[in-house]
């Protein structure tokens, strides 16, 4: 359930906190007050679409946030384990920033969220139903998508879509094979030469990088043999080697040592270079047996390496991408010899068409059964709403062809009068009707809904007197399971709230600002006689909105 809602600096609002109550709640005020500005703000928290002409003018940026009581068996909180969202309490915080650039950004319990997750988790809080959702019924996929939806069978009608686009690439798939044999064989050819080329190259990583220092050795056996033989003589075979030196170094600090112990540790230090010294010795003379001049083995690597380099630079890569290259080529062959087969995709696509078809004729069976319900839910509510006599049902009318939402598509139809046929919602219903019988459809919907919050914004345009009335009975009902708000101009609707808000404007520092009261049971026959009367209240207007209040008569 919706908690707390907190605005700043949004369109008329500079800041706004509202605390929501449960059950039935009416936003009430003249028009042109604000009233939908709530349900904006609402709708952004939740994922809608913003720019920057949500930021109220002068300030840098718009914040909205929203606070939402979880109920523990509800989808939410397995929602937010999944996304990583988890909280120990028993809360739920949206946030949306919206800066005067037209950059937004989304929080979901403090943490950063995408747009796409905000409106997932809000699709599981709160159904906004509004004011234009009427005309929005006179097109067919609408309808679809709200018969679905009242079904429950959206995730049926996914499955159902997925599998067609799978079916329709294997269809296209079978039909590039059968158009582009030629081609296809050519670029098998290409691809299998490029496959025998690499192969037979049986190109190494480890092997190149050991045959690169292998051939380093090989090219500088001269340089590395005359090198180490003078290090050698330096270190012990010359005139003056640096063996002698250091013994007559330390020989000499073990005389003075005699003197002054403190130099037993220089003598230490220089005998231990003269072992090092002479160590190093012996590792030059075993080196100079070890390297050899090898023009034979010099001329092999010189020759692999002028291989490996020639197919690298006729693919235009670096001799370690040649691997991968190969790797690539493979999978490509593979993929086109399987294109290349029409037998083989054949069968995939039938495969594929199979699957799409048990899954689209078990969403039919599960429709029928629903349109019926929703037919009698309808036509039962369009009487209560002053259309006696009249009918809805929703067609199934088979496609000619099969699509993504299933073999059939769905129609509204209705008879708004006794003894007339039934015909299409969009070529037989006048506005009021219209009005009607789609705020019959919203609120029936939203019975079988599980969104605890449901918001309707203005619906109850075109209607009024006793269809006013039986609407916010209507209301008054679903607030009696779920949490419901309504944005209305009828006294009739208003008065059947459990509470009551009046959304005003005024003027403060030159800018128009709006603001919202909540009605106490004073206020509240101020506000439903305003909404019965206008500007002009009138005793005879009070005591007709205390009635309407359940109040009797001063």
């Amino acid at each position: 359930m919706l908690e707390r809602l907190f605005i700043r600096d949004f369109i008329l609002v500079d800041r706004l906190e509202l605390e929501f109550g449960t059950g039935f709640g009416a936003l009430t005020g003249e028009t042109g007050a604000g009233k939908s500005i709530l349900v904006d703000a609402l709708g952004l928290v939740l994922g809608a679409r913003a720019d920057a002409s949500v930021v109220r003018s002068g300030s840098e940026r718009a914040e909205l946030s929203a606070e939402f009581s979880l109920p523990a068996d509800g989808p939410v909180p397995a929602w937010l384990d999944d996304q990583d969202f988890a909280t120990d309490e028993e809360v739920l915080l949206l946030r949306r920033v919206i800066d005067a650039g037209g950059r937004s950004r989304a929080y979901i319990n403090g943490v950063p969220a995408s747009i796409t997750q905000l409106r997932e988790v809000g699709a599981l809080l709160v159904d906004i139903h509004g004011q234009h959702a009427h005309q929005a019924l006179m097109r067919e996929p609408a309808q679809r998508e709200l018969f679905d939806q009242h079904a429950g069978l959206a995730p049926q009608v996914a499955a159902v879509g997925r599998l067609y686009r799978e079916w329709q690439v294997r269809e296209q798939a079978l039909a590039r094979a059968r158009q582009d044999r030629d081609a296809a064989a050519r670029e098998r050819e290409r691809l299998q030469w490029q496959v025998d080329e690499l192969v037979a190259l049986a190109f190494d990583p480890l092997a190149w990088t050991e045959l690169q220092q292998e051939h380093g050795r090989l090219a500088h056996a001269t340089q590395l043999l005359e090198g180490s033989a003078e290090a050698l003589a330096l270190v012990q075979d010359g005139d003056n080697p640096l063996d002698g030196q250091l013994a007559h170094i330390a020989a000499l600090l073990g005389r003075l040592e005699g003197y002054d112990a403190s130099l037993a540790d220089c003598r230490v230090l220089m005998e231990s270079a003269a072992a090092q010294v002479d160590e190093t010795a012996r590792a030059l003379r075993a080196y100079a047996h070890r390297v050899d001049a090898d023009p034979a083995a010099l001329a092999r690597a010189d020759a692999r390496i002028a291989e490996v380099l020639d197919v690298a630079r006729k693919y235009r890569v670096d001799p370690d991408a040649l691997p991968g290259l190969l790797a690539d080529a493979g999978a490509q062959l593979e993929k086109l010899d399987a294109e290349a087969d029409p037998a083989h995709l054949q069968q995939l696509s039938e495969a594929a068409r199979t699957d799409y078809m048990a899954a689209a004729e078990a969403l039919s069976a599960a429709r029928r059964p629903a349109a019926a319900q929703l037919s009698a839910a309808v036509s039962a509510a369009m009487s209560e709403l002053a259309m006696q006599g009249g009918r809805f049902e929703v067609v199934l009318r088979p496609l000619e062809s099969l699509s993504a939402s299933g073999l059939e598509e769905i129609e509204f139809n209705v008879s708004a009068n006794p003894g007339l046929p039934l015909a299409p919602l969009s070529k037989v219903a006048s506005g009021g009707e219209l009005s009607r019988i789609g705020l019959a459809i919203q609120v029936i919907a939203s019975a079988r809904s599980g969104t605890p919050t449901l918001v309707f914004d203005e619906v109850d345009v075109g209607i009024g007197g006793r269809v006013a009335e039986v609407v916010g009975r209507q209301l008054a009902r679903l607030g009696e399971a779920r949490q419901v708000l309504c944005v209305t101009h009828l006294p009739q609707v208003a008065a059947r709230a459990a509470w009551q808000w009046s959304i005003s404007k005024r003027n403060a520092d030159g800018q128009t600002l709006s603001s919202v009261t909540p009605l106490d049971a004073v206020a509240r026959v101020e506000e439903i006689a305003r909404m019965l009367g206008g500007e002009v209240i009138t005793d005879t207007t009070r005591a007709h909105a205390r009635e309407m209040l359940g109040e009797a008569p001063a």
